[in-house]
């Protein structure tokens, strides 16, 4: 399964609104959406504030509702765009749902993935990073200057 990056562009840049949805709510500006077949089936941003629960991230709103539209908890077919590294918790997730592409945009130095180790996601699940990351960093970097 691969993407050009024309297409990963693309893809990034609908992540980014919904990072941009989130920061305008007060959420933790990432965003995420699973492509399947060249076609967006699910749409997430952060929701920990808004929802009270420290799960609600923008990745583990988009398997749920890719999950949804796919009728399975297997997304074995689709590619998750997402504007920040995901962290361990998001990376489990994405283990047991067996994506087979993440794309990424910056890299999140405290508590992404890779921080930890690249085994926590499934064997067959290929990674992207960079793309777009001066976008999706500067995004994070605007909103927790806001905060300070």
């Amino acid at each position: 399964m691969t993407t050009n990056i024309l297409n990963d562009d693309y893809y990034m840049r609908q992540a980014l609104n919904e990072a941009r949805q989130a920061f305008d709510k007060g959420e933790v500006p990432i965003g995420a959406v699973v492509v399947c077949k060249g076609r967006i089936i699910a749409r997430g941003h952060n929701l920990t504030e808004t929802l009270t629960d420290v799960t609600a991230h923008a990745e583990m709103q988009a398997i749920t509702a890719a999950a949804n539209v796919l009728g399975g908890k297997y997304l074995t077919d689709c590619i998750l765009y997402v504007t920040i590294e995901p962290c361990p918790m998001c990376a489990g997730g994405l283990l047991w749902s067996q994506i087979s592409k993440i794309v990424y945009g910056a890299k999140d130095e405290k508590k992404g993935y890779s921080v930890f180790s690249p085994s926590i996601l499934h064997p067959k699940t290929e990674v992207v990073s960079g793309v777009m990351e001066d976008e999706c960093a500067s995004l994070m970097k605007e909103f927790f200057k806001q905060k300070r």
